[in-house]
């Protein structure tokens, strides 16, 4: 049992779990399709996007489940949560590069919203990831937690990203999928403002 629990908790086994929806992804670049960067193109900002939003859940989930466990244990882990949806960010990015050519850099293609949205997205990822260190953590300070909070503007940028998709034909599919992540918010500013009540009140008796 213990052996098992070791094997579980292991940084290893939690980044083989990460690295799951890659193999499929591998596995079809690697066919000689040339329509395959084209069909993994979705797929990686899916799971971009969804990794993001389970590294943000973690906070307000602690708060929601006091005193339970696993909220804790992801909370030691989130920042590989982090690290890996920017890994899938950054291969979403080199298919839609493959995938368009040239005319990803055109004035028309940039002034669509779904891409401009994901290219800001992306750029809010870039320092996150780099930063993500222990030795980054350590050098910025309370700074680190700073900078941490623009994942908040990349989540934004994602979800608009992601439901401008097809002339925003996919708003379902992105609302669904960040749903959980805007209730846990929402329960979150809840219970911050009640907690300010109370203190508010007890200073004030």
């Amino acid at each position: 049992m213990t052996s098992l629990k070791s094997f579980w908790n292991h940084p290893y086994t939690f980044w083989a779990i990460l690295c799951l929806p890659a193999i499929p992804m591998i596995f079809g670049l690697a066919s000689g399709d040339p329509r395959a960067a084209h069909q993994i193109l979705h797929p990686s900002g899916e799971f971009a996007a969804r990794f993001m939003i389970v590294s943000m859940m973690i906070t307000p989930l602690m708060m929601l489940f006091k005193g339970a466990s696993w909220p804790r244990w992801l909370m030691k882990r989130r920042r590989y949560l982090g690290v890996a949806a920017f890994a899938y960010a950054l291969l979403h990015t080199m298919l839609y590069l493959v995938d368009e050519g040239s005319i990803a850099f055109t004035g028309a293609e940039i002034s669509k919203v779904y891409i401009w949205t994901g290219w800001l997205a992306f750029l809010i990822f870039v320092p996150l990831a780099v930063t993500s260190t222990d030795g980054w953590v350590r050098a910025m300070g309370p700074k680190w937690k700073t900078l941490q909070r623009g994942v908040y503007g990349a989540a934004v940028l994602t979800l608009l990203h992601w439901a401008a998709l097809h002339n925003w034909g996919s708003i379902v599919p992105a609302l669904v999928n960040f749903g959980p992540l805007i209730a846990l918010e929402l329960y979150r500013l809840a219970y911050n403002l009640q907690r300010r009540r109370v203190r508010a009140a007890s200073v004030a008796g």
